[in-house]
C-alpha cells in the first residue's frame, strides 16, 4: 500500500515549509487588518453622510 503522508527523517525539509506558512499567514494578517481599516473609514463616511441628511419620519410625508 502507498503512503498518502510523508515526515522526512531529515527535520531541516520543514524549514522551507514553515517559512512559508509564515510569510502567508503575515500576509494574511496584514491584508485583515488593512480591509479592516479601511471598513472603519468607509463606516465613518456613511455615518457623516447620514448625519448630515438626517431626515425625520415627518419630513417625507409632506
Amino acid at each position: 500500500m502507498m503512503e498518502f503522508l510523508y515526515f522526512p527523517q531529515d527535520k531541516s525539509e520543514y524549514i522551507p515549509a514553515v517559512i512559508t506558512l509564515i510569510i502567508f499567514a503575515a500576509g494574511a494578517a496584514a491584508a485583515m487588518y488593512f480591509f479592516i481599516k479601511a471598513s472603519r473609514k468607509e463606516e465613518q463616511k456613511t455615518d457623516e453622510h447620514y448625519a448630515e441628511n438626517h431626515y425625520s419620519s415627518t419630513d417625507y410625508h409632506k
